[in-house]
């Protein structure tokens, strides 16, 4: 028998599976470490503490905490417009930082030193807010740190400081935005659409949610109908709730959809509509490969495949023209180590003799001084040519130009007062071109003053106009046009392709610009990029109409598809746990009918009436006396006059036989309920219990026993 037992257990020992760890373990504690950091990061409370959540349709934090919430907001919009407008400025952070140069004095990448503190501010007020919608996804109640209230106020005065000063003294990098959206407007579509399915997830999550709890608080109205007015102020601002998070959605969902409507790019058309790929006039020269306004710069230019060849000149003051960009020599010469006290004078009231001394490339080397962040790195062979470049006079730059043939267009500075040459300085520049034997069709001559000498002198120079009307041009017989692309795009540019003007817009750096003028059929750029550009064989962005339209609607029913799937992922769940919730209230509401049924039948029933078993401790009991009124089957137990005496063990109860054991059943509890007397109200209650025992017949017959 005991090994029979044994081995059942050995065999049940070796069946059982090792026991695991309980999994709301590591789960409650992942998820207590999750809260903890979202309320460290976002309260700067990093014990852990038992949060009490916020109930849905109530506010999520104290009206001082709403105050914030909106700054929030704002300092989110803010900088995330000013990291947009710096990013899309790309090609200008040269001019911005020569600029800051000219009033500081020394060379420093302002331009991208504001691009990281606009992308720190917008890192941080996008972190605070994906910590608060983190929070309230938790339901937690939200308390905004002070540190993190003083920050956020500060990134909103700094954004609209910087935004003043942009459209102060920077009004044009607006219209340098707006001609990148004309570039980039199909792919926003096509991300914002992208984005709106990404956020719709939590959107239909809140929405479902919020139904399942309206319908929920209807169902408990119907059994509480003291609590109708208060619940429904709560389902009221349940609905409110759902309609503040849905329609906005909804909206801003339908205009992404109709986005394409209000597009318009160049770069959206036919195949055969696109022009010829724009002529490249280098910069300077190739500033990005060499010290620029130097010969080593115009020759890598010259390898590089450039068109024509852009420089600035100034005269000396023997007469002498010369290409330098600045008005001071501080930056692209070493007169800062050689005659420091006149770093500051204008270049033009020096003689050719002291500026041919001059060393013109060393500061191109140097890593602080490089002028172009995204410069590559130069050669050894390169640095040792570039440190050996002086400063050329323009009889150099038409000697090469004549020599590969390539056309050259300047800016020509007019001396400053008291210079020999400030009135006839035309003159003087015209017979250095007229020396150098270069053919006349190759000068793009860009100076408006004493045109009418030019013509008469020179008269195969090309002359090339500023932004003017297509009339003024006509009548001063112009049919090139030099001007910056800021200010093409948006003024007059249909105008002057229709009179079949020859344009040229400077200064193209970016491939995204040369790609939206290459759509545009504009001419000819100039460019710091040259080695980038020229490589160039097809525009960036560039698709057909059909191809855009097949996009567009694809995307459109992809989201689509999307979003009713997310929806009635949401609502199916929500729905599941609102049946759960009917059930089990519906069971529980049952079951406590059913327990207030009995308790109210029991109540009703005489107290008195008791039926004994036979295997009771009272059955076995000696016999009592007997008192009261005998009926079948049961006794009516009157109230005793004395104290009842302590009941003992006379008797020991029957044990069965061996043969007779089976598993144990559910026990049975048997309550002896005496009636209230005189002196005590309260009911005593006499409770056994022991094993129900099955045996073939009864071994006793039932006994029925008064109680005294």
């Amino acid at each position: 028998m005991f090994k029979k037992v044994n081995r059942i257990e050995h065999k049940r020992n070796k069946t059982e599976k090792p026991k695991k760890l309980n999994p709301w373990i590591p789960r409650i504690f992942n998820h207590q470490c999750y809260v903890t950091f979202l309320t460290g990061c976002y309260s700067c409370l990093w014990k852990f503490r038992q949060w009490e959540k916020t109930k849905v349709g109530f506010c999520c934090c104290t009206w001082k905490e709403q105050l914030f919430c909106p700054c929030l907001v704002i300092s989110f919009v803010l900088s995330l417009m000013l990291l947009f407008l710096w990013i899309e400025t790309s090609n200008e952070y040269f001019n911005f930082d020569w600029v800051t140069f000219l009033g500081r004095g020394y060379w420093f990448f302002w331009s991208i030193f504001i691009l990281s503190l606009a992308g720190i501010l917008t890192a941080y007020s996008s972190l605070l807010l994906l910590l608060g919608f983190l929070l309230l996804w938790e339901g937690i109640e939200l308390y905004l740190h002070l540190c993190h209230k003083i920050l956020v106020l500060l990134v909103i005065l700094l954004c609209v400081i910087l935004m003043f000063i942009i459209c102060k003294f920077w009004k044009e990098r607006w219209l340098v935005a707006g001609l990148s959206l004309q570039i980039f407007a199909p792919y926003v579509h096509l991300v914002s659409i992208t984005v709106m399915v990404i956020l719709f997830w939590p959107v239909a999550f809140y929405v479902a949610h919020l139904e399942r709890e309206v319908r929920m608080r209807r169902y408990r109205m119907t059994h509480s109908e003291k609590k109708r007015l208060k619940k429904c102020n709560v389902i009221t601002r349940l609905r409110g709730l759902q309609v503040a998070v849905g329609l906005p959605f909804l909206l801003i969902l339908l205009s992404v959809y109709l986005m394409p409507l209000g597009i318009y790019s160049p770069c959206i058309q036919e195949k055969e509509n696109l022009g010829p790929k724009p002529t490249i006039f280098g910069h300077r020269g190739a500033p990005m490969l060499g010290p620029e306004n130097t010969m080593m710069s115009f020759e890598k230019a010259v390898e590089h495949g450039a068109h024509g060849l852009e420089t600035d000149i100034h005269l000396s003051y023997d007469h002498v023209p010369f290409l330098m960009h600045d008005f001071d020599l501080r930056r692209t010469t070493n007169i800062g180590e050689v005659q420091p006290e006149s770093a500051f004078e204008n270049p033009a009231f020096f003689s050719w003799d002291f500026l041919s001394t001059l060393n013109a490339g060393k500061w191109f080397v140097k890593p602080e001084l490089r002028p172009f962040y995204n410069m590559k790195p130069l050669s050894e062979a390169d640095k040792e040519r570039a440190r050996n470049q002086s400063i050329p006079t323009l009889a150099d730059l038409l000697t090469l130009a004549e020599k590969e043939r390539k056309f050259v267009i300047f800016d020509l500075h007019r001396p400053p007062p008291k210079h020999p040459l400030r009135h006839t300085f035309i003159r003087q520049v015209v017979r250095v071109i007229l020396a150098s034997k270069i053919e006349q069709h190759l000068i793009f001559w860009l100076p408006t003053h004493d045109r009418q000498y030019v013509r008469s002198v020179a008269p195969g120079f090309q002359h090339v106009g500023r932004l003017v009307s297509v009339k003024t041009l006509a009548k001063n017989n112009i049919s090139i046009i030099n001007v910056d692309y800021k200010k093409l795009f948006p003024n007059g540019l249909r105008d002057y392709k229709a009179a079949n003007i020859h344009i040229n817009v400077y200064t193209v750096n970016e491939p995204w610009l040369f790609s939206l003028a290459w759509c545009s059929r504009i001419n000819s750029v100039t460019t710091d990029n040259i080695g980038l550009l020229s490589q160039l064989n097809h525009p960036h962005f560039f698709m057909t109409p059909k191809f855009y339209m097949f996009m567009w609607l694809l995307a459109d029913i992809i989201s689509v598809l999307f979003i009713v799937a997310i929806f009635c992922f949401h609502w199916r769940r929500e729905t599941k746990k609102e049946k759960l919730f009917e059930t089990s209230s519906t069971r529980t509401d049952t079951q406590s009918g059913i327990e207030n049924e009995e308790d109210l039948h029991i109540a009703m029933k005489p107290p008195a009436r008791v039926v004994e078993g036979p295997w009771t401790l009272a059955a076995l009991h000696p016999a009592l006396p007997k008192s009261g009124k005998q009926h079948q089957g049961h006794f009516n137990v009157a109230a005793p006059s004395k104290k009842p005496l302590p009941i003992k063990n006379a008797v020991t109860p029957l044990k069965p036989g061996k043969h007779e054991i089976q598993s144990p059943m559910p026990t049975t509890i048997f309550e002896l309920t005496q009636a209230p007397t005189r002196q005590a109200t309260s009911e005593a209650t006499f409770q056994t219990t022991l094993p129900t025992l099955k045996v073939d017949k009864p071994t006793m017959p039932s006994i029925e026993v008064p109680y005294s």
